[in-house]
């Protein structure tokens, strides 16, 4: 398969895990809803739709503006994207319907301890994280996997994982008739 195949493969299969996931979000969604759920950082939540999607399009166009090719060490870029996804998946599966892409918690509910949880405060950013820097690298669009990298720890660490910490303190000490 040639490196522009790769990209447009690679670009489409990304596109439809996260059209996937948002489908599997929206019906977490609507199951927190049914048990009296909170939202917590509504108004953030598009700056992840800004940056995924700044993501995506911009390690597909960096790879397609330097001539697509595939990185000298791109078998190590796949190897750590296929651990990310592991990861990823392990952590939504361990989050069962709790899992969403929306901060919501119902009172009296408590975090989860199982899974990559026991040892992981965040396991699904870590892999998200690493997929955000690998998936560019493995086509050397290396600017889009620097910027997309740094734009996710200031949101991610600057918003998003306070914002849960506030949420998960709310949710402990809410009564659940609250």
């Amino acid at each position: 398969m040639s490196p522009t195949m790769l990209v447009l493969a690679t670009f489409v299969a990304l596109v439809a895990q996260r059209m996937l996931e948002l489908r599997v979000a929206k019906r977490n969604a609507a199951r927190a809803h049914a048990r009296g759920a909170r939202e917590f950082g509504a108004g953030h939540y598009p700056l992840f739709f800004v940056l995924h999607g700044g993501w995506t399009i911009g390690w597909v166009a960096e790879a397609m503006l330097r001539g697509p090719s595939l990185s000298a060490v791109w078998p190590l870029w796949l190897l750590a994207l296929a651990g990310a996804q592991a990861l990823r998946y392990w952590a939504i599966a361990s989050l069962g319907d709790r899992w969403n892409t929306r901060v919501l918690v119902v009172a009296g509910d408590r975090p989860l301890r199982r899974g990559p949880y026991r040892w992981i405060a965040h396991p699904n950013y870590v892999a998200v994280v690493i997929e955000l820097a690998c998936v560019p690298m493995i086509f050397d669009a290396w600017i889009t996997a620097a910027v997309a990298s740094v734009a996710n720890l200031v949101v991610l660490l600057g918003v998003r994982i306070p914002c849960e910490r506030d949420a998960l303190a709310w949710a402990a000490d809410a009564r659940p008739d609250a």
